[in-house]
């Protein structure tokens, strides 16, 4: 029901939007080196339930939107293109690691997982991802809605949760090893803000639209 080329086009934009720093790495990052690599894996669960509850809430409300207002779709894709534009804007111009080494206290499992929980669900990013582009790749034409939007959310929770964990684990030797390149900082930014302002062109000038349900 999901083409290749659409589970290849989230699989970019989840990869692009994982590896630009913000609310989920920085909590995930700062648990992991200041409390050690299971306070950042039990922060991560509490994420993941986070990404869970994104993706079934809105395709469900999506499915109905798009049934009752096809013309939502030329929205939707200019707010993402948008989005993805100032998420490259953002990177191009940052200056600050994100693992940058921070001090906190230590909180119970219960507290990091609720703490993981909130982090993602107050995230903007997160929102603007289920809400305004992972429907960019979805074809009505091609069967159920619902069930495309849960089949590509479901590889975006993929990608988030995989790259989360890897960076959770390597997060005290990562943090080490940048803050003794700056270089590498800088060409972190610039790769991740050249991917998503490649990928807000795309959406920018792609001419497909829904039909009518």
């Amino acid at each position: 029901m999901v083409s290749m080329t659409a589970a290849a086009g989230v699989f970019a934009v989840a990869m692009a939007m994982v590896l630009t720093p913000g609310p989920n790495m920085m909590y995930l990052v700062s648990r992991s080196i200041s409390q050690g690599r299971v306070a950042g894996l039990v922060s991560l669960g509490g994420v993941g339930v986070g990404l869970v509850v994104y993706v079934v809430a809105t395709n469900l409300g999506l499915a109905a939107m798009f049934a009752a207002v096809p013309t939502l779709y030329a929205v939707i894709k200019v707010a993402g293109a948008c989005y993805l534009a100032w998420l490259a804007w953002t990177a191009l111009r940052g200056s600050r690691s994100v693992f940058e080494v921070s001090g906190l206290q230590h909180d119970s499992n219960t507290r990091l997982f609720t703490m993981g929980l909130l982090t993602n669900l107050l995230n903007p990013k997160m929102a603007v991802m289920y809400i305004s582009i992972i429907p960019q790749f979805i074809d009505p034409a091609a069967g159920s809605i619902l069930l495309q939007g849960l089949a590509l959310g479901g590889v975006q929770i993929l990608v988030g949760l995989t790259v989360n964990a890897l960076i959770v684990l390597a997060a005290g030797s990562i943090a080490m090893f940048l803050s003794s390149r700056p270089s590498w900082i800088k060409l972190q930014r610039y790769m991740m803000g050249t991917v998503l302002g490649l990928l807000a062109v795309r959406l920018a000038v792609d001419p497909s639209r829904p039909v009518p349900a």
